[in-house]
């Protein structure tokens, strides 16, 4: 069920025949709003987590007694303000949920993005789901054109010096095998940088990794490595796979 529980926050819960099993706040990218996660936060939610999207970085917004363990996540641009957030001494996150990571160096942010007003591209490098291509385009509330503005300096330099002190914090990167925005091998780099990191990456995956064709597997993924963490930060194997 979808309630606003704060100014600016979209919120899914649940079912109430079920127990929740952990929260996960995230953080939009540029031009996005909470509702553009709609389908993330209903299948969340159907697995018994609770789903909080935020419209601006004030994560002052959640509801009292978030279940654990609690996740900050963030697409784009809000991985890195999730990123930097999780840096906090004063930060209570069991784990970190990075999708589309904008490129995080010494030398800053790369990102190949559309020209401004070229509707056509930024939507291609955005999504090859024919679903969501059509939500956002008749999205009043979507901001088009926001994919061509550069990436904070301030904000890249932030994530950046936080990544070091994130310690043993488990974070899962997803990420687009396909992203022209922000090249997966930056967030190969970032991944082999932090001790307790689990790199799921998308055949072909575009840069809205969670609203990209394979959403409903990245989805899986995301509850998979919850209920993972849901056993304890060392994240212990529960399900192995062999192919012949």
């Amino acid at each position: 069920m979808s309630a606003p529980v704060a100014s600016r926050t979209a919120s899914w819960y649940p079912p109430e025949s079920l127990a929740q099993r952990g929260t996960v706040v995230l953080l939009p990218g540029r031009g996005e709003h909470p509702g553009v996660y709609e389908r993330l936060g209903r299948r969340l939610s159907a697995d018994a987590y609770a789903v909080h999207v935020l419209e601006t970085p004030d994560l002052g917004q959640l509801p009292p007694g978030p279940a654990a363990p609690l996740v900050l996540a963030g697409s784009d641009t809000g991985a890195l303000r999730a990123l930097a957030a999780a840096a906090d001494p004063s930060a209570r996150w069991d784990g970190l949920l990075l999708v589309g990571t904008p490129t995080v160096t010494d030398a800053g942010p790369v990102a190949d993005t559309p020209s401004p007003g070229d509707w056509e591209a930024e939507l291609a490098v955005r999504t090859a789901c024919p679903a969501h291509r059509g939500r956002l385009a008749a999205d009043p509330g979507f901001d088009r054109g926001a994919l061509a503005v550069p990436v904070p300096a301030e904000l890249a330099a932030a994530a950046e010096a936080a990544v070091p002190l994130l310690g043993g914090l488990p974070v899962l990167l997803v990420h687009g095998e396909a992203d022209a925005v922000a090249p997966v091998a930056g967030t190969r780099a970032l991944a082999a940088r932090l001790p307790r990191a689990v790199l799921a990456t998308v055949a072909d995956g575009r840069h809205d990794a969670l609203n990209d064709l394979s959403h409903r597997s990245v989805a899986a993924t995301v509850v998979h490595w919850l209920e993972r963490l849901r056993t304890g930060p060392q994240l212990p194997v529960l399900v192995t796979v062999r192919e012949n």
